[in-house]
Formats: structure tokens, sequence, C-alpha cells
């Protein structure tokens, strides 16, 4: 009897579930990978016509040209009357202003919610909440008057200082999550210790909290850079146009457009984010995996 049922509870043998799962598994994966081309053609189509002739770029869809033509990057970068590499500087400042804005400010309005108690905290905090919900398009007039009356218009202060008061309430209450999670303990401990609410903040929250930091910068970096319409209400004089601005000078509707040179840039813009995106990948996946949950 015992025999008869050791050898009805016995586990299947690994390559037979192995055999079964293979050929579910080769179409799971020949989908994923159809669809990622899919996703990707754009992208290839466009750093392919960067290198096309100019008279081939609209002619054919295929990602191999029939010659290849660096012209176009020659002609992006220095046939404006300005450098397009004052408009990567131009964006580059802001963007790490704004990163620099975000991760500081942010972190603290977080952690007085999460960690400190004073009185109307839950109102206020239901407050910074509803402001998810304020179309962007809503406060834009009066932000402009106000920027307008203390002369900050075409500079790129409008573009930054905001950022430096707290101003995106997604990342607070991203951080406000990942704070909850880290036990309370700590923070008593270091009481205990003499610590005040800035050292408990500066020594012991901020390294514990790299990966929702880390999000926080990635995400402020990404938006910030491909940003076109802050900038273009607010910057009018071409020396502080930021690259997406920089990229709309290719295309003119009264006169011929440099397709080449836009794709050219377009292509090259791409390598930044690319770049700060890999650099915190990992920091990025383990903030999103954890933020919000108990450890």
């Amino acid at each position: 009897m015992t025999e008869m049922t050791a050898s009805v509870t016995a586990p299947r043998p690994p390559s037979d579930i192995t055999k079964r799962s293979l050929p579910a598994s080769i179409v799971i994966h020949a989908l994923l990978i159809a669809a990622s081309l899919l996703m990707l053609y754009p992208l290839l189509w466009m750093v392919s016509a960067s290198v096309r002739p100019e008279n081939e770029i609209f002619s054919s869809t295929s990602l191999i040209p029939s010659s290849v033509d660096f012209s176009s990057y020659v002609r992006g970068w220095t046939g404006l009357d300005i450098s397009f590499g004052r408009f990567f500087w131009n964006s580059l400042v802001i963007s790490l202003l704004v990163v620099a804005g975000n991760v500081i400010a942010c972190s603290l309005t977080a952690f007085a919610f999460a960690r400190l108690r004073f009185a109307g905290r839950n109102f206020w905090f239901a407050i910074m909440l509803g402001t998810l919900m304020i179309p962007y398009h809503v406060t834009l007039i009066p932000q402009y008057v106000l920027f307008l009356d203390l002369g900050w218009v075409n500079t790129i202060l409008p573009l930054v200082v905001p950022k430096f008061l707290a101003s995106d309430a997604f990342f607070i209450f991203l951080m406000v999550q990942f704070f909850r999670g880290i036990p309370r303990e700590l923070d008593e401990a270091a009481m205990m210790d003499g610590c005040s609410a800035w050292r408990i903040y500066w020594k012991i929250m901020l390294p514990l909290s790299l990966p929702v930091l880390a999000t926080a910068a990635i995400f402020s970096f990404i938006w910030t850079w491909d940003d076109f319409f802050g900038p273009l209400i607010y910057l009018n004089d071409m020396n502080t146009y930021t690259i997406q601005l920089g990229l709309r000078t290719f295309v003119d509707s009264t006169s011929a457009s440099d397709w080449g040179g836009l794709f050219a840039m377009s292509t090259l813009t791409l390598v930044p984010v690319f770049f700060f995106f890999l650099f915190f990948q990992r920091l990025l996946i383990e903030g999103i995996a954890t933020t919000g949950m108990k450890r």
C-alpha cells in the first residue's frame, strides 16, 4: 500500500515538464521578439534615416541604407546659427538642476510626511495628493503671469526653481511609501543616541533610500530632457533653447526642411537618456519593486 501511494504521489520527472513546456515557451518568446521588433522599428528607421542620402529618406522603408552618409550629423550640428552643442548644454544644465531639486526637496517633504508628527499632517498630505489630479494647463497661465512679474521669462528659472520647492507630488508620494517601509526602530534608536530629525534624515533615511532616489532621478531627467512644452512657453531667445526646441528649427513649414539633420540630431539626443538609464537601471528596478513594501 505504501509503495502504491508513493508511485501515485511521486512528482513528474523534470524532463517531461520541460518537454511539454518547450513548445509553449518557444511560441511566447517568438511573440515577444516580434512585438519588440515592431516597437523598435521606428527607432531603428530613424537611426537608418540619419545616415541615408537626403533624397532616399522617405523613398524606402528598409532599415538598410543603400549608402552610408554621415554628412547629416555634420550639417545638423553646425548648420544652424548656433551650434547644436549649445542646445545640448542647455538641456543638460536644466535636467541636472531639476534632478537635484526633485531629489532634495521631494525627499525632505516625504521624510516630513512619513516620519515627523505635526498638526494637520494628514490634511496637507491629502491636499498634496489632490494636486496630482490638477491638469498642468490649469495652472499654466497663473504661473506664467507670476514668472513674468518676477522677470524670469526667457530664463531657465521657471523650469528649475519650482523643483526646489517640491512641486512634483508624484515623487513625494513615491518616497513617502518607501520611507514608511523602513523600520521605525532605526529612528528610535538614533533618537536615543541624541540624533536630531535632520541627522536621521541625512545619516539613516537617505543611505537606505538610494533605490527610490534613483527612480526619482531617472524619471526627472528623462521627463525634463524630453520636455517641449515648458521650454516653448518660457524660452524665447535661441541661445537658451533646449534640444527639443532646437530640433523644431529643422522643420519649417514655409521653406525647405532639413530632415537628415533632424533625424541625425534626434538620434544623438537619445544617447544621454540611454546611458543615464543604463547607469541607474539596477537601482530603478529595485526602487519600483520595493516601494511601498514592508521590510
